[in-house]
This record gives structure tokens, C-alpha cells and sequence, in this order.
């Protein structure tokens, strides 16, 4: 029913002016305001429970998809909390109230007018609810109800919407707060905690939220491949705060696992883009995915909408890479799209961002990224990204989050040692030989050499796990440097090598003496170290 308005002998019923605004004064006072949300929540209700002279206290709270009311926090109803009560918009009693935006009275409860059964097991007789707005948006309802029959009055109507109001500004304030530090921890667990060690190239990366303090759909992410190529992936989720945060989980992962079917970028965004047209067709976003081979001379790159990356050749300055730009993920159905290829010979750095790197209100495009190409320089990876953010964002906040990431394949006439430690388990050869793969194709090796170096060095890592440890397990050491063409391997342990078992068992060393100019085998009390060499250019 609706309230009419109160009269002269229900007003004097509340009591006096001065005992009502005691009431409200109970319902507003700055004491709640020292009380973390929670508590003050919990407060409230059982304050508006003694006012009000009611049995149950109940708040319902609209869900993401602002279809459903949720039970939320509860006094004396806390069956609704447990079980996780839902209520669809415009049905039932709450439902109701949310849909008509306006309070609602029922002097008896019945089948009829309660959908929640909980209710009217509990032996309610009579309830009174009212929406939890807050600037024109419902967020939810707060309803009270009695065991005993009673009418309700309109001064009861407008304590409780009081009350409302505040339940109201406090659930914004705990959604708001909770959403952006879920949405900041989210992202920060997404990103990369420690970019990987992949030799003859250097990485660097920043990651800025934007000025506002509300985190966006921002991203970058590097991974290695099962052919021991790199995978080198930045995008930007349109939208901010939680939601976009999730969307960029999403696709972050949908990114790798796509990436362990294809290593083409073109393809893997195309698959991507049919995930989300099926899925998550109210998401949107630009994704640029590149590859960079083996021997590091050359990346393959694919743009879903996102603006191109820059290069710069040893020595010289940064360009726009010129390449095809396809629509964004999400944009329109799904199409063919486009790899293109990115020269990296020795020298050069290639730079990946998302627009709040370049984009500035009142400001063209173009402008950034000419600022952007005039800022990059070869050299460290680590001083690229220090030079681009240093003249770029300076100590002016970016009103839009900031990813940033760069790759170097450095030109310092001589190519630092490989060298690995990893847990002397079968699990380790795999990463052991992408490692392999990648050094020896920076160093020019042929597929050949490649293949014969990396099948003798994981012979001889294959054997240290095999034969070196016992249960307790020890650690395999592998390191491999140049002396001019010639490529020098040592796998190395600190076990104790059980004897080969079984006939066909020990011939791993024939195979290795067959892949590699020379093998040395040194067995001390400290353990054994198998040397092993091989000129390139040179054959075996």
C-alpha cells in the first residue's frame, strides 16, 4: 500500500517534536562516522531496530547485473544472509520496492504479496521497506518487519528512509573503496612480477595508474613459447575500476592459452576477438601482440586496434613501426587479421604502451606520438624506459593509466654468459632448452648447431636429474659463454651418480660425442662436470 500523508493523531502518536528529533538525531549521529564501514552498517541496523520497535532488520543490495536484490547484512533475519537470499527486480515485497522507487507497507504478509518463503516462516505479520538510492541510482532496499500485526505509519516511513539514506551513502562508499582496491590488487597480480631472464635481450616495463587513483583495463605481459620464441603482448580494456579489471584478467589469460595453439599474433588476436564476440560481447579492447623469433632478428607483430610500436636502430632514433592496424577486440564480428613483420638486428629496441602514454586532452594524437618517437633512443632497456617516462609523464600525472613496456637486444660486441640454476628435476629440461634455443640464435647459430648443441647440452642436464641425486634432490647448474665462433657448454652438479641401469642405459655420451666437436667428463668430490664444444661455422 502507499502511505498517506500522517495525521494530527498520528503525528501526536510519534510523540514530540522533540522525542522525533532525538530519533533522527540517533540516526545521524557523527559517532558513526569513527566506525569502519562494516560496523557502522551493523550499528545502524540495530539502532533503526530499537527505534523503530521492529523484530527483523534486513538490507538487500543490488548485484552487478542489477537484476537481482542480494541479501546483504541482517538483524534478527540472518536465515536471508546465510542463504544467500535473491530477489529479481519487480517481484515480490523487496523487489517491488526497488522496482517503484518509493516506499511500500504490507500490513499482512501472505503467499501473495512475499516471495521470499523465508519470511513468512520466520512468522512475519507485517513489513515495511524502502529504496537505498543514492543521486538517483537504486542500490537496494533496507525493510523492516514486525511479529505481531501493525500499521505502519508515514513518520515511520520517513525514519526509515532516513536511515536509508545513510545505509545508502555507506554502501557506496564500501563499494566504491572495496572496487578499487580489489580492482588495484587484481591488476597489480595480473602484471608481471619479475619480467624473465631471456639472454641476448633486455626488458623493461612501468606500469602507472592514472591520475585519477582508479585503475583501468591496462596490461603488458611477457612469456616465452614452446619453440622458444618470446611473446611480448600490451592492451587496454576500454572502461575503468573493477569490471575492466576482470575483462583484462580475461583476456590475459585467454592470450596465453591462444598462444600455446598458434604462434602467429594475426591468428591469435582473430581467436581471441571470437572469444569475446561469444562471451563478453560488452567488452572492448586493443590488444598489439609481438613475436620475437629464435635468433632475436626479426619479431612478428598484429594489432587490434592499438597504436603501433616504436623502433629504434642502434644509434639512431625512434619511428613509428609501419604496419596494418585491424579493429579492436570486441568491435565488430570476426575477421581475418593481419601479422606483419619488425627487422631487430642487432642495436635496436622495440617500444610497446597503451595510449595514456601519448593521449592528452586538448591535444592531437599525432603530437603524442611524435613526442613519444622523439624520446626514444637505443640503448639499455632499463634507460629507454627511464627517458620515455621521464619526458613523457615528467611530474604530471597521466590522466589515463600508463603501460609501458620495452625490448632491447643490445649491440655490445661481445655476448654475456648464459647461465642457469634450476632444481635437478625433469620438469626444469624444458626451460633449460628454450634458454638454449634463445642464446644460441642470438649468437647467429644455425638451426643445425642449434639443434645439435641443444639436444647434446639436454642430454647431459637429462642425466644429472636422472643419475646425480637421490630423494633429496640437488640443483643443475648449466652455463654456456663464447671464445670467438666457438660455443663452450658446462652442465654441472654436486651429487654422487649412481650407476647406469639396464641395457640400453649409459649411451647418452656416445650421442653427445656424435652432436659436439669435444666432451669432457670431470668427476670430483665435489661432483661432475661434463664440458662440451663446438665451433660454429665450422661443422662436427
Amino acid at each position: 500500500m502507499v502511505l498517506p500523508a500522517r495525521s494530527g493523531a498520528e503525528a501526536a502518536d510519534t510523540g514530540s517534536t522533540g522525542d522525533r528529533l532525538r530519533r533522527i538525531q540517533t540516526l545521524t549521529d557523527t559517532e558513526l562516522t569513527r566506525l569502519g564501514v562494516d560496523e557502522m552498517l551493523v550499528e545502524l541496523l540495530e539502532r533503526v531496530r530499537d527505534l523503530l520497535e521492529v523484530d527483523t532488520v534486513a538490507v538487500l543490495l543490488l548485484d552487478p547485473s542489477a537484476t537481482y536484490l542480494i541479501a546483504t547484512a541482517t538483524s534478527g533475519l540472518e536465515e536471508e544472509t546465510l542463504q544467500g537470499v535473491r530477489i529479481p527486480i519487480g517481484r515480490g515485497f523487496a523487489g517491488r520496492i526497488a522496482a517503484e522507487r518509493r516506499p511500500v507497507v504490507i500490513d499482512e504478509v501472505d503467499h501473495s504479496n512475499v516471495l521470499n518463503p523465508i519470511l513468512r516462516e520466520k512468522g512475519i505479520r507485517s513489513l515495511l521497506g524502502v529504496p537505498l538510492m543514492v543521486a538517483g541510482d537504486v542500490l537496494g532496499v533496507l525493510h523492516v518487519g514486525t511479529l505481531v500485526p501493525r500499521s505502519f505509519t508515514a513518520d515511520d516511513a520517513e525514519l526509515l528512509q532516513l536511515a536509508a539514506d545513510r545505509v545508502a551513502m555507506t554502501t557506496r562508499a564500501r563499494m566504491t573503496e572495496a572496487e578499487r582496491s580489489a580492482a588495484a590488487a587484481l591488476q597489480r597480480s595480473l602484471l608481471p612480477a619479475r619480467l624473465p631472464v631471456v639472454p641476448g635481450l633486455e626488458l623493461a616495463a612501468r606500469y602507472v595508474p592514472g591520475g585519477g587513483g582508479e585503475v583501468g583495463g591496462d596490461w603488458y605481459d611477457v612469456f616465452d613459447l614452446p619453440s622458444g620464441r618470446l611473446c611480448v603482448v600490451v592492451g587496454d580494456v576500454v572502461g575503468r575500476g573493477l569490471e575492466a579489471s576482470i575483462a583484462m584478467g580475461r583476456l590475459r589469460g585467454a592470450v596465453r592459452a591462444y598462444a600455446l595453439l598458434t604462434e602467429d599474433p594475426g591468428e591469435l588476436l582473430r581467436r581471441l576477438d571470437v572469444q569475446v564476440q561469444h562471451f563478453e560481447r560488452d567488452v572492448m579492447a586493443t590488444v598489439l601482440c609481438a613475436v620475437v623469433e629464435v635468433d632475436q632478428s626479426v619479431a612478428w607483430v598484429a594489432s587490434a586496434g592499438h597504436p603501433p610500436p616504436v623502433r629504434a636502430l642502434s644509434g639512431g632514433g625512434g619511428e613509428l613501426v609501419e604496419m596494418t592496424i585491424d579493429p579492436p577486440i570486441g568491435l565488430t564480428p570476426a575477421r581475418r587479421r593481419r601479422t606483419g613483420t619488425v627487422e631487430l638486428p642487432a642495436g635496436a629496441c622495440l617500444v610497446l604502451y597503451t595510449d595514456g602514454l601519448v593521449e592528452r586532452r586538448r591535444e592531437s594524437l599525432d603530437v603524442g606520438l611524435r613526442r613519444l618517437t622523439e624520446a626514444v633512443r637505443s640503448g639499455p632497456a632499463e634507460q629507454v624506459c627511464i627517458r620515455i617516462m621521464g619526458l613523457l609523464i615528467g611530474n604530471e600525472p597521466s590522466a589515463d593509466d600508463v603501460a609501458l613496456l620495452v625490448v632491447t637486444r643490445p649491440d655490445d660486441g661481445a655476448t654475456e654468459p648464459l647461465r642457469l640454476v634450476e632444481p635437478a628435476v625433469p620438469r626444469s629440461l624444458r626451460p633449460v632448452r628454450q634458454a638454449l634455443r634463445s642464446y644460441l640464435g642470438g649468437v647467429g647459430a644455425s638451426a643445425e648447431e642449434t639443434s645439435d648443441l641443444v639436444l647434446a647440452v639436454g642430454e647431459a642436464c637429462a642425466n644429472v636429474v636422472e643419475h646425480a641425486y637421490g630423494p633429496g634432490g640437488g640443483l643443475l647448474e648449466v652455463h654456456l659463454e663464447m671464445h670467438g665462433r666457438k660455443v663452450s657448454a658446462t652442465v654441472r652438479d654436486t651429487g654422487a651418480w649412481r650407476e647406469a641401469r639396464g641395457a640400453n642405459r649409459g649411451r647418452g655420451t656416445t650421442l653427445m660425442h656424435g652432436l659436439v666437436d669435444e666432451v669432457h667428463v670431470e668427476r670430483d668430490a665435489t661432483g661432475t662436470r661434463v664440458v662440451l664444444e663446438k665451433t660454429l661455422g665450422g661443422g662436427s
